[in-house]
């Protein structure tokens, strides 16, 4: 809980009182842990999650196996939240790439406190255009910037929420992340580690040089960051 009483999560802090108030009797607080499926690709959704802190994964499979992240939430966004409002069904697989709480509330108090707060589900639908946003610059990005723009990119978001310069992450996980085989993630953490960007053992990266790894990364970051800040202010 923060100062105000209310939970770390961006959204639910800027709930007025008599939002905050409608969704109080339903929330109920969770862990997320480490991997857990808070959403399988065109599965019913039965809960919508508002992360504290750690970070969801949002990604797509790919006809031939391979999966790739769309975008990754945490304390800034809400899981499930579009869907929701929708018909139910997720349209990607949510998973719980660092670990933390959340607050969650059934799909069926969701709408209906949506259905009842025009400005509730105005801010739902605001987040929604910042994801719509995270995906289409995701995509851009994997499509036309080289590897090692976008694992700079990446570890940037990755860092933002997790408020921690340390990640555990193995080369695996990068790769699925931003869609490249292993070697290229290897290649690449070796060439930041040796211009003391990173230090990299062992499925755990450190950020040792932040302006350097901005300088590194392509403009999709402070895009992504800046959409951020018109819809939902700074996050």
């Amino acid at each position: 809980m923060t100062t105000s009483g209310r939970p770390s999560n961006q959204l639910l802090q800027m709930l007025d009182a008599a939002d905050f108030d409608l969704l109080r009797p339903h929330l109920a607080t969770v862990e997320m842990v480490r991997q857990s499926v808070l959403g399988e690709a065109g599965s019913a959704l039965r809960h919508v999650y508002f992360p504290h802190g750690g970070s969801v994964s949002i990604t797509v499979s790919l006809s031939d196996g391979q999966t790739i992240e769309v975008a990754m939430l945490g304390r800034d966004s809400v899981v499930g939240g579009g869907a929701a409002l929708a018909d139910g069904i997720a349209p990607a697989d949510a998973i719980v790439l660092f670990p933390g709480t959340a607050s969650t509330l059934e799909i069926a108090a969701f709408r209906t406190i949506a259905a009842t707060s025009l400005s509730f589900r105005g801010l739902i639908m605001r987040h929604e255009q910042v994801l719509l946003a995270h995906a289409q610059q995701s995509l851009l990005c994997n499509t036309m910037h080289p590897v090692e723009a976008r694992l700079a990119r990446w570890l940037l978001r990755a860092r933002d929420l997790s408020d921690n310069a340390n990640l555990p992450l193995t080369q695996e996980t990068l790769a699925q992340m931003i869609g490249v085989r292993r070697n290229a993630i290897s290649l690449v953490a070796h060439a930041l580690q040796r211009a003391g960007i990173i230090r990299y053992s062992r499925g755990q990266i450190e950020i040792i040089d932040l302006p350097a790894l901005k300088a590194t990364s392509c403009d999709c970051y402070s895009a992504v960051k800046a959409s951020h800040s018109r819809l939902l202010g700074p996050p």
